[in-house]
């Protein structure tokens, strides 16, 4: 079982910039693919960016492409979102999720583990 926490979230105008973290805890060890999602109100969660815990290759969404960095610091336990750039559109409640394996997944259903989320709200 694995654990997480968001944090980093917040209010920002648009242009600004925030990073997001996730810390885990619980059964880290092993291997596992690491990802952001995001909700909107009225929305279905929608795949942000993500990696394998090990590293290599990052996926991102579209519309974050170029704005958007997923990172992870295996001492700390942690995975990271820097979001530059920041518009209106990507106000949302911002998740870190993992599933088992090496595949990087965009859909949801596909993690197994969720953190309760971090709120990002951009104001225009």
């Amino acid at each position: 079982q694995v654990q997480f926490v968001e944090s980093g979230g917040g209010l920002v105008q648009a242009g600004a910039s925030l990073r997001l973290s996730c810390a885990a805890s619980g059964r880290t060890s092993g291997s596992y693919v690491m990802g952001w999602f995001r909700q909107a109100p009225g929305k279905e969660r929608e795949f942000v960016a993500g990696m394998r815990w090990t590293g290599g290759s990052t996926y991102y969404a579209d519309s974050v492409k170029g704005r958007f960095t997923i990172s992870r610091d295996n001492a700390k336990n942690t995975l990271y979102l820097q979001m530059n750039s920041l518009k209106p559109e990507d106000t949302a409640v911002y998740y870190c999720a993992a599933r088992a394996g090496n595949i990087v997944g965009v859909i949801p259903r596909q993690y197994d583990y969720w953190g309760k989320g971090t709120q990002v709200t951009v104001s225009s």
